[in-house]
């Protein structure tokens, strides 16, 4: 059911399919003009041994649907029943979504490759005196510029703010020997990337944030290596956790036996999250973690985010002066192949030695 074409509304709002069109473009049986879905819909519901239809997703039209139903029961007698059942389709649909075909694939890999581009100019512009925003606006150039949009509010976070996971002003001047973080992907035909960075502003890790940043990215690389065919979900993140709880400690931030650590959840104080989520027409895309009580066994297809991190703000308990407001998170879009992990965003530096390259380099590069 869709609106039908109305040259008048289309010269303000743009072109509309109508019932022609969304039957011959979007591979529908049929379709109507949705001023009559109440005489036509019920008359599609009539006599159905099943209907597939989630209720719950939207009270306004799940009333609709009820009226709907009820009517027909007063027809029973003259042989117009109401459906047997109705049958939510998400857990279908959910799973579908989870294995991506080569088609999807294709989609998924030039979409990280516009936005490692981004975050390669992003690193390029950054400098002492520019701000959030400007360099903001590098990212969203670089999407525009290749047809495609934000995927979600960019996280660019100086200084502080970088140890703010969902930090969304963008507003500030970036400071001489601070970090940069930026979280920020692209949409391209309805897919979308997800990638973090975090750089110095100034284009020169200090020792006690090169020091930090490999923690960072060795759990990184760590949990990647456990995006395998047969690894089920959590391994990943078991990977992470493990290799951040031992550099926390050989930084001196956390003290105690590694597995003690882990077991009482220890390193949450600086590693807060998850360290990925599933990745497709959604950000934050649809599917299960676990199957029944256990966690879901990793097939090919699968697209993930990694994306571990550790977070040292100004206020935190026991941290030194020289480790303050350092936050770093490294992100990286995955496919779990047969084999293996296929890093889809690659393209965006994340060794330090080439980052810092990459930004001596600057804007002409």
């Amino acid at each position: 059911f869709v609106r039908e074409r109305d040259p008048t509304r289309e010269t303000w709002d743009g072109r509309r399919a109508g019932p022609a069109g969304a039957a011959r473009d979007y591979g529908a049986d049929d379709a109507f003009p949705i001023t009559d879905i109440d005489e036509i819909l019920p008359g599609l519901l009539e006599n159905r041994t099943r209907v597939f239809y989630t209720m719950g997703a939207y009270a306004d039209f799940d009333q609709r649907v009820l009226g709907w139903v009820n009517a027909l029961r007063t027809q029973a007698r003259n042989g117009r029943h109401p459906p047997q059942e109705f049958v939510a389709l998400d857990h279908v649909l959910h799973d579908m979504r989870l294995y991506k075909s080569r088609h999807e694939l294709a989609l998924l890999r030039a979409c990280a490759r516009i936005a490692a581009r981004a975050h390669q100019r992003a690193m390029r512009f950054c400098r002492p005196g520019a701000t959030e925003y400007q360099v903001m606006a590098e990212l969203l150039h670089e999407f525009r510029r290749h047809n495609a949009d934000t995927a979600y509010h960019p996280i660019v976070g100086g200084g502080r703010n970088s140890c703010i996971l969902h930090y969304r002003e963008n507003n500030q001047p970036l400071a001489d020997g601070d970090l940069l973080l930026v979280d920020a992907g692209c949409e391209l035909e309805c897919y979308a990337s997800d990638i973090t960075r975090t750089f110095p502003v100034n284009g020169r890790f200090t020792p006690e944030q090169r020091a930090v940043y490999e923690v960072v990215l060795e759990a990184n690389r760590a949990a990647i290596e456990r995006v395998r065919p047969g690894n089920h979900w959590n391994e990943p993140h078991e990977a992470a956790v493990r290799v951040i709880t031992q550099g926390l400690v050989k930084l001196r931030l956390l003290k105690g036996r590694v597995a003690a650590l882990i077991r009482s959840g220890a390193y949450r104080r600086f590693f807060m999250h998850r360290t990925g989520h599933w990745l497709g027409l959604d950000v934050h895309d649809v599917g299960d973690y676990k199957v029944g009580d256990e966690w879901r066994v990793l097939e090919p297809g699968m697209v993930m985010t990694i994306e571990p991190g550790i977070y040292l703000p100004a206020g935190a308990r026991g941290v030194p002066r020289r480790f303050r407001n350092i936050g770093i998170r490294i992100e990286d879009d995955v496919v779990v192949t047969r084999r293996a992990a296929e890093v889809l965003t690659a393209r965006a530096p994340k060794d330090a030695d080439q980052i810092e390259a990459l930004m001596a380099r600057g804007a002409g590069a």
